[in-house]
C-alpha cells in the first residue's frame, strides 16, 4: 500500500465519522431497526446531518482549535500527550450529543430511542480509549471501525437483517485496508490496532444485543 492511499483511508474513515456512517447505513437499509421507518428519506437525511454535525463537525473543529491555539502539536494526535485533551473534550461533546438526542428531542427519542443508544455506546468507547490512552496508544481508528463492524454484525444476528450481509462483507474488506494503512503509516503497532478493534467490537455488539 502506498502512502497517499494510506493517508486517504485514514482521513476518509476517521473515527469521528463512524457514528454518521453507521446510522446512515441503518437509516436507509434497515430503518425499522433504528425506529426511523416512519420518516421520509428527506427527514432521515436531516437527522443524519444533525448527527454528523454533533459527532463529527463540532468535535473536529474543537480539535483544530486546540491545534491552532498550540495546545496540541499535531492534528494526527501522534503522541499520548496530544491525545489527552482532545479525547476528553470529545467525550464531553459526545456525551452532550447523547443527552440532547435522548432528553431534548423527547418526541424523537420516543419514536427512535436507538439513536441515542448508539451514540451512548460510541461515547463509552471513546471514554475507554481516552482512559487507555493515558498510558498506551490504543488505536482510535481500530476502535471506531470495530464499533461499526460490531453493530452491523449484531443487527444481522439479532434481527436477521440479511440485507446487511453484503455491506458487512464490504466493511470487513474496508476495515482490513484501513488497519493495513495505519500499520503502513507507522501510526500503531499490530497490538494497538487489534486492541482497538476488539474494544469497538465488544462495546457495540453488547449494546446491540442488550439495548437495541
Amino acid at each position: 500500500m502506498n502512502t497517499p492511499l494510506a493517508k486517504s483511508l485514514s482521513v476518509l474513515l476517521h473515527p469521528l465519522l463512524m457514528p454518521t456512517l453507521l446510522l446512515g447505513m441503518l437509516f436507509f437499509t434497515t430503518p425499522a431497526v433504528v425506529g426511523v421507518d416512519m420518516f421520509s428519506p428527506p427527514i432521515r437525511l436531516t437527522l443524519l446531518g444533525f448527527v454528523g454535525m454533533t459527532t463529527f463537525v463540532i468535535p473536529a473543529l474543537g480539535i483544530y482549535y486546540l491545534y491552532r491555539a498550540g495546545y496540541i502539536q499535531s492534528l494526527h494526535l501522534d503522541n499520548l500527550a496530544d491525545r489527552r485533551l482532545p479525547y476528553f473534550i470529545t467525550v464531553l461533546l459526545y456525551g452532550f450529543a447523547t443527552y440532547f438526542f435522548r432528553y431534548q428531542l423527547a418526541q424523537l427519542s420516543e419514536l427512535a430511542p436507538q439513536i441515542s443508544i448508539v451514540l451512548a455506546s460510541v461515547t463509552v468507547s471513546i471514554a475507554l480509549v481516552a482512559i487507555i490512552s493515558l498510558n498506551w496508544k490504543i488505536s482510535a481508528h481500530g476502535t471506531g471501525f470495530g464499533g461499526l463492524l460490531g453493530a452491523t454484525f449484531g443487527i444481522v444476528i439479532k434481527f436477521g437483517e440479511h440485507i446487511l450481509l453484503y455491506p458487512l462483507l464490504g466493511l470487513i474488506v474496508l476495515g482490513g485496508l484501513l488497519m493495513s494503512a495505519r500499520l503502513h503509516l507507522n501510526a500503531h503497532t499490530p497490538a494497538q490496532i487489534s486492541a482497538g478493534v476488539l474494544l469497538g467490537l465488544v462495546v457495540s455488539l453488547a449494546t446491540v444485543w442488550w439495548f437495541v
